[in-house]
């Protein structure tokens, strides 16, 4: 009786530490980040507007946009920024498709602002770069031209720069656009796109919210971001040596430059919201391996004696370091099972832990409705989705997994933004199988 009582109590001790491991590392500080936006949110303070607006540079990276650049120049013009004060530069790096004449079109119907076209090197940080250099806007702002902007956008970023003189560079706000999502067919897709939407509420508006309070924001968008000129010619410019531009771009302003980097929450950028879980694959993979090139190239000033003072290395071990530790701990629980561990403990454990991060999803759910207060539509919408705060932790594992893959295949392959596609990887899997099945059989039958 003894002996069963101890193995007993030895096995729940193994399982309890590795299902310690979420609830200590990620549960736990979100939590308490959470409770503190929450505080933080109710005593927001209104902006003041400046004695005169200042001119400002939009730059639009083009790159074979031909069916959604029109509606990205259309909401520049639209916005409540003077338009008299916007200068717009699409930055074409080689399109093959017809963007030229949507901005010839675009040109002749919005004959009150001031935009032009250049031709650039290929790739989106050469397009930048060479923009950058051409740009007259007290403040340059950024955004892809597969997505549009909303009304007040640029006025609250310029508002949020001209209040707080500290602030070097913002990134806005990035959701999908909730009519996309209502028009999309298949329940499949859209429950996917809902997902993705309380994703990008929660990352933008609570995550980065957090982040940005103590200057600890790891990345800012690169389908919506502002910079001070005078501070964005003062970086190296943009990387075009990393698919991780817009990361390094945060490293260099906040690490290098010692400036301040924050969101502006009510600045909101739409973009499409994905069309399918293959292009979830290459997408995600593309961010992971961008955070790791340029953790890579700051390594240097990376140290665990500063684990307590740098925020970098904590966020590093969360994103990238326990990826494996999680991945040993979800085939552990399959394995344990041949080792008699309880089902019903494993499985409770796993319930515990499930709950926990629908309650951290339900918490962000809160401020974000708070944070939406000022976009009646967009709040009722995101409201719709309470819901989706029980599926979330699922999707938030399966990105997970493909960001796992996409750390795999960085030790293996070369850079690219065009990275190998869910079905063409597939297909690998299937014929690598295949030939090591094959052979198995050869041995059995020698």
């Amino acid at each position: 009786m003894e002996y069963w009582l101890n193995l007993t109590l030895f096995k729940m001790g193994f399982w309890l530490t590795w299902a310690l491991i979420p609830i200590v590392v990620e549960i736990i500080p979100a939590i308490i980040s959470v409770i503190r936006l929450l505080i933080k949110t109710l005593r927001t303070k209104k902006l003041e507007m400046p004695d005169k607006m200042s001119m400002i540079t939009v730059i639009v990276p083009v790159y074979n946009s031909e069916e959604t650049l029109y509606n990205c120049i259309r909401s520049i013009h639209d916005s409540t920024y003077p338009t008299d004060l916007i200068q717009v530069i699409l930055a074409d790096n080689q399109s093959t498709d017809g963007s030229f004449e949507v901005y010839a079109r675009a040109q002749n119907k919005f004959t009150d602002m001031h935009m032009q076209l250049i031709h650039t090197a290929k790739g989106k940080a050469s397009a930048l770069n060479s923009a950058i250099y051409t740009s007259i806007g007290t403040y340059i702002i950024n955004i892809d031209s597969d997505g549009i902007l909303e009304k007040n956008a640029l006025m609250n970023m310029v508002l949020q720069f001209e209040n707080d003189y500290d602030v070097s560079a913002l990134t806005g706000t990035i959701l999908p656009q909730k009519e996309m999502i209502k028009e999309t067919k298949g329940w499949g897709r859209r429950l996917l796109q809902k997902n993705e939407y309380f994703e990008y509420a929660q990352a933008f508006l609570s995550g980065r919210t957090i982040e940005a309070n103590n200057n600890q924001l790891f990345t800012m968008s690169g389908a919506f971001s502002a910079f001070r000129k005078d501070a964005l010619l003062s970086t190296f410019m943009y990387n075009t040596q990393t698919i991780g531009e817009d990361t390094d771009m945060t490293f260099q302003i906040r690490d290098r430059l010692k400036r301040k980097v924050a969101i502006c929450a009510n600045a909101i950028f739409y973009v499409e919201p994905i069309p399918g879980l293959g292009k979830l694959y290459t997408q995600r993979q593309r961010w992971q391996r961008g955070e790791i090139e340029v953790i890579h190239d700051s390594a240097a000033d990376i140290s665990m004696k500063n684990f307590f003072k740098n925020f970098l290395i904590r966020r590093m071990i969360i994103d990238h370091t326990f990826l494996f530790p999680k991945m040993i701990w979800l085939c552990a629980s399959i394995v344990l099972l041949f080792f008699r561990y309880s089902p019903i403990m494993m499985g409770m454990s796993y319930l515990v832990i499930y709950l926990l991060y629908i309650l951290v999803a339900m918490l962000n759910f809160g401020c974000i409705c708070l944070l939406l207060r000022e976009f009646k539509e967009e709040k009722h919408f995101y409201k719709s989705l309470w819901w989706v705060s029980f599926t979330l932790p699922l999707y938030n594992f399966m990105c997970y997994l493909i960001r796992f893959v996409g750390t795999v295949n960085g030790m293996t392959n070369a850079s690219a933004w065009n990275l190998p596609t869910m079905n063409s990887e597939k297909k690998k899997i299937k014929s690598v199988v295949k030939e090591d099945w094959q052979t198995l059989q050869q041995h059995w039958r020698k």
